[in-house]
């Protein structure tokens, strides 16, 4: 494996977009919540096309407090990372890396580029499914602790009905 970390490029949206999708199928179908796999399929089947044009201007036209970074493989991209600087917190928006990668440090290498991103006077906030335990502990065992709010955001309903709920946690730069 020869992975590199670099700064995201509008030609990677197709790689960025397919890194999410594969992602997705592998994390978020939970029977517990009424996440299935169709729902999964449903959002990403419908606009990816038009996600691909909204990630290529999102990339093309980033502020300076959002950074993309994508994690590469001989010249595919395997995992990618979203890191805004806000002006009262730092937000890890995603850590995301192929299923078939996982495991291999590629996420501790977009940590630790979004780390060195980040402003240090501020805390880093970090949301993910309440079911998602890879993630959690992945998180944890950077330092993150969960903070006991618990989010509903509608962006994240499903065709089904269903709506993925998030758990927030904070990795805290106070000393």
């Amino acid at each position: 494996m020869d992975t590199t970390i670099e700064n995201a490029r509008p030609s990677d949206a197709r790689g960025i977009q397919t890194v999410f999708y594969k992602t997705w199928l592998d994390t978020y179908p939970n029977e517990q919540y009424g996440i299935t796999r169709d729902d999964v399929e449903d959002r990403y089947k419908e606009a990816f096309t038009t996600r691909l044009v909204k990630r290529e201007n999102q990339i093309q036209n980033l502020p300076p407090n959002h950074r993309f970074f994508v994690a590469r493989d001989r010249g595919s991209v395997t995992g990618v990372c979203h890191a805004i600087v806000h002006n009262d917190r730092n937000e890890l928006q995603a850590i995301y890396v192929l299923p078939e990668y996982q495991g291999k440090g590629i996420g501790k290498m977009l940590w630790e580029r979004a780390l060195n991103f980040f402003d240090p006077r501020k805390d880093i906030y970090v949301k993910v499914a309440v079911y998602n335990q890879k993630a959690i502990g992945f998180y944890k065992r950077f330092g993150f602790q969960e903070t006991g709010k618990t989010f509903s955001d509608e962006r994240f309903r499903m065709k089904s009905g269903a709506l993925i709920p998030e758990l927030e946690l904070v990795f805290s730069r106070s000393i």
